[in-house]
Formats: structure tokens, sequence, C-alpha cells
């Protein structure tokens, strides 16, 4: 076995991923770059490839949690949780992430330690219409939200207390590097934070549309939950689906690592993220019910934008054209946050 297959999980892994790896850090330091000139085109170019940077980090912590990268375990955590920092989801450790995501695979439901529906059910009422005035203009206040309370989490209750330490260092490294965006220029702040919100608004429609599951609200990462109904891969076929950035262009689809490729991700989770689109079109063909392209999907999340904020299901998809008009999306199910 040559040094790159023991290093690597997949022997034709070395050039995509070490590509990935390379784009997230030259795409992210160019992009503050441009953002420090203050120009306008030159800050609308950075916040974009700032943005992609970031969106680019998040899914290959997604396929680092399936081991699809590297053949250490070691290497994988410690990849992924520098990587988590970078995104801003370092506050929850790394491990909890992955025990997570892969519950969400096992139970086949969408399970959290958190539900913004009940949130919003106890905050003042001016705060709650805060929330709905931001997500009507496209502001992801709710995915805001999910991530907010996992810094506040250890300091509220007691069986998370152990993460003090790790939220409070997270959040003075994390707020450094704010620090620093603002004294080399506060446009690039001001871009960096256009550049989240278009980081969490592009994970919220990845995640809310993959998938019609049930959701559970869970006091741990191992608590169980109940799997009836949803015990064998036919439930999976038909509540998972390929919401692919584009059909006709199928490398459109890298902008997102592939992450619509999302049936065949579930079929076959360790498959690298570089692979998926073959596999996907060995299994289904491009009519088939489990295909929902992003062009079907934009009326739902402009439409429903507000109604989907505390609705207790995702909705339905029917047939033929505008199938998937009811098909809200659910708030809070990135993988980054229900942690």
């Amino acid at each position: 076995m040559s040094s790159q297959s023991k290093f690597w999980r997949h022997s034709d892994g070395a050039l995509p991923n070490t590509l990935a790896f390379s784009y997230i850090v030259v795409a992210h330091v160019s992009g503050i770059a441009l953002l420090a000139l203050g120009n306008p085109l030159t800050w609308v170019g950075g916040t974009l490839l700032v943005a992609h940077s970031l969106i680019v980090a998040a899914y290959m912590i997604h396929d680092l949690s399936h081991m699809a990268i590297f053949r250490s375990r070691k290497v994988t955590l410690a990849v992924a949780e520098a990587l988590s920092w970078f995104c801003g989801g370092a506050y929850a450790p790394i491990g909890r992430i992955v025990r997570m995501h892969m519950r969400h695979h096992v139970d086949r439901a969408d399970l959290a330690l958190f539900d913004p529906r009940v949130f919003l059910k106890t905050v003042p009422d001016w705060f709650r219409r805060l929330v709905y005035a931001l997500e009507w203009c496209y502001v992801p206040a709710v995915e805001l939200i999910m991530h907010y309370q996992v810094v506040a989490r250890p300091f509220l209750k007691e069986e998370f207390a152990s993460e003090r330490s790790r939220v409070i260092f997270v959040g003075l490294t994390r707020g450094a590097f704010f620090v620093l965006l603002f004294m080399l220029s506060p446009w690039a702040l001001l871009g960096y934070a256009v550049a989240y919100m278009i980081f969490l608004t592009e994970l919220f429609i990845a995640d809310a549309y993959a998938h019609a599951y049930e959701f559970f609200l869970v006091s741990d990462a191992n608590e169980k939950v109940s799997r009836e109904g949803r015990g064998d891969d036919d439930y999976d076929l038909h509540h998972t689906y390929s919401n692919l950035i584009s059909v006709r262009y199928p490398w459109l689809n890298l902008l997102n690592l592939n992450f619509g490729y999302h049936s065949v991700h579930h079929d076959s989770p360790s498959v690298p993220w570089y692979r998926l689109p073959e596999v996907h079109r060995q299994t289904y063909p491009a009519d088939a019910p489990q295909v929902l392209p992003y062009s079907e999907l934009w009326h739902s999340f402009h439409a429903n934008r507000v109604k989907r904020i505390e609705a207790l299901d995702a909705g339905s998809i029917s047939e033929g054209p505008h199938r998937a008009d009811e098909f809200l999306g659910v708030h809070g199910v990135s993988f980054l946050t229900v942690v």
C-alpha cells in the first residue's frame, strides 16, 4: 500500500481532497483581501468568496464525519475540529457533532438538542416578531438562534457545564479574529457578516429540503427514539431527496461539494463527495421522484419563508409541476447546530 493510500481513506482521494482543502484557504484569504479594499465590486466578490469558502469547509466536515477523507480517525477529528472553528461551529465538540449526524442516518430522523419552535413560544412577543420580520427579509434569524443556543447552553444547563471552557476559548479566539478583521477594514468585518448569512442560508436550503423526516427533540446525543415506521431502506428512499443545484449542469453541484446528491449519500454514506455524481447517475434517472432540483424549490423557499418558522412538519411533496410548493422545509436541522 502506497503512503498516499495509507493517508487517504480512498486511493483516488489525494487530488480532489487536496484541491478542496486548498480552495478553502485560498478563497477565504483572497476574499478577505478583496473585502479590505473597500471597492464596491471587490467587496461583493470578496463576500461571495468568503461565503463559499465557509460552505465548502462545512461540507468537508460532513465528509469527515463519515470517515470518507482520511484513514486515521485521529487526523479526521483534528481536521474536522479545525474546520468547525473556521465555520463558527466549534462551540460544540466535534465528537457530538459526528454522533448526532450518525444518529440522523441510523434513526432515519432529524434529531436535535434544541427546538427553535419551542423556544419561540417562550420569548417576548417583540423578539418573536423580530424573527418573523428578519426571515421575511431573507435574513436567517432562526439559523442564527440555532448557532447561538450552542454558545449559551453550557451556561444555562448544568449537564453541559464541562463545555464552558471550550465556549470561552472559542469565543475569545473568534472574537480576536473579528477584531483583526475590523482593524484591517470595517468593510471586511461587514463583508464577513454578510458572507456568514449567505453561508447559513445555503446550509439551511441544502439540509431543510434533503428529507421529509420526523423531528425528535432529545436531551442528549444518546437518547433513544422510536424507530417505528422508519426501520427499513424503503422509508429512507421515499423520504430523502437529491436537492441538486442543477440537473442540466452537474458541475454546478460542486458549489456545495455535491451535498445535493443526498439520496445516494444515504444509500452509501461512506462514498466521498467527488464520487457522488457518478454513483447518482448509475442509480437515479433524471426524472426520478427523489431528484428535487433547486429550480423546483425556489418558489417554496420564497413563499414559505414565514410559514415554515413554527411549522410542525416539513409539509408534503406532490407530483407534476410545482410539486414542491407545499414542501416547507424544516428549520434547525443543520448538522452543525443540532448539537
